[in-house]
């Protein structure tokens, strides 16, 4: 099969979190960020810094990683080949004035969303000022209070654009009209499927969330479906949103089979099915005995000094 998308789309129970803050509320009190339907959500930017956080531990501790490495969210550089921040991310350096200093991330995330509406709680903070200060109370304290939701089960979403991971683009423009594209290469095929097993086994990963020195806040999946297509669609991220065992459900997977797309179902709820390790061994399995889609096959790699000297 010849990989052109890949979407994983699951469910993650939280209990008792508060894995996305809000906006302070009436002084010391911490809101949880939330939707006008009452259900919390995690925002894409917090999804993202989560992801790439997994990322960049499977990164560190593979034997291929090279020189290669993942930048802070605050310094993303443009150097693709060595950059998966930089591929993967995306970035904007708006001092180019030229489509060099510009990239489409081609790892995309949506916000994650609670299913049904939340049960929304608040716990009461206290700090004891035990050590006399210049002027102050021995003992004064102060107090906070922090909004947390009980129980959610979080939908959330991951997709990879294949066609641009480890590839940009060069326009051509003959009096101010574009007439050519051409599709430049900044890694090889085993570095470009290196970098897409990453991401996917970072998205069984999620952990580096909000408030990590009081709560503990895991997005690792309960229920999953990883999705190899042979176009572009992120239909499927819809599977978990309808009602178990739905129409909607089955017809989103029979046009996954009638247009050739391999899926991978992971319930850890379920005995009748695969675990949601499972659905994973047997997605890297498939990644790994596949052909990525490549737009500009045999092309020369080219560092990102030479794209930039070259690119206007």
């Amino acid at each position: 099969m010849i990989i052109k998308g890949i979407l994983v789309t699951l469910l993650a129970p939280m209990s008792d979190h508060i894995a996305n803050g809000g906006e302070k509320i009436l002084g010391n009190a911490s809101s949880i960020k939330r939707r006008p339907d009452g259900r919390v959500y995690i925002s894409g930017q917090m999804q993202r810094h989560a992801l790439f956080s997994a990322l960049d531990r499977l990164n560190a501790d593979d034997e291929q990683k090279a020189d290669t490495y993942v930048s802070n969210g605050d310094g993303v550089t443009n150097v693709v080949e060595r950059d998966l921040r930089a591929d993967l991310g995306g970035f904007l350096q708006t001092a180019k004035e030229s489509y060099s200093g510009r990239r489409t991330a081609p790892l995309s995330a949506t916000p994650a969303v609670a299913r049904k509406s939340s049960e929304i709680g608040r716990d009461l903070l206290i700090r004891l000022k035990m050590l006399a200060e210049k002027g102050a109370d021995s003992k004064s304290q102060a107090l906070a209070t922090r909004e947390f939701s009980e129980e959610d089960d979080m939908l959330m979403s991951f997709f990879v654009d294949v066609c641009a991971v480890g590839i940009r683009k060069r326009f051509r423009y003959e009096s101010e009209m574009h007439v050519a594209t051409e599709y430049v290469k900044h890694i090889d095929e085993a570095e470009r499927k290196r970098r897409i097993r990453l991401a996917l086994e970072a998205t069984a990963s999620l952990t580096d969330y909000a408030n990590q020195a009081r709560n503990a806040v895991s997005g690792e999946p309960q229920k999953v479906l990883i999705v190899f297509d042979n176009r572009l669609s992120r239909k499927a991220c819809r599977y978990f949103k309808a009602e178990d065992g739905s129409p909607e459900q089955r017809n989103i997977l029979r046009e996954l089979e009638a247009r050739g797309a391999t899926y991978f179902l992971g319930d850890d709820t379920a005995s009748d099915a695969d675990s949601v390790f499972e659905a994973y061994q047997k997605a890297q399995a498939f990644l790994a005995a596949n052909t990525l889609y490549d737009p500009n096959p045999g092309a020369a790699l080219l560092t990102t000094a030479q794209f930039e000297t070259n690119t206007k």
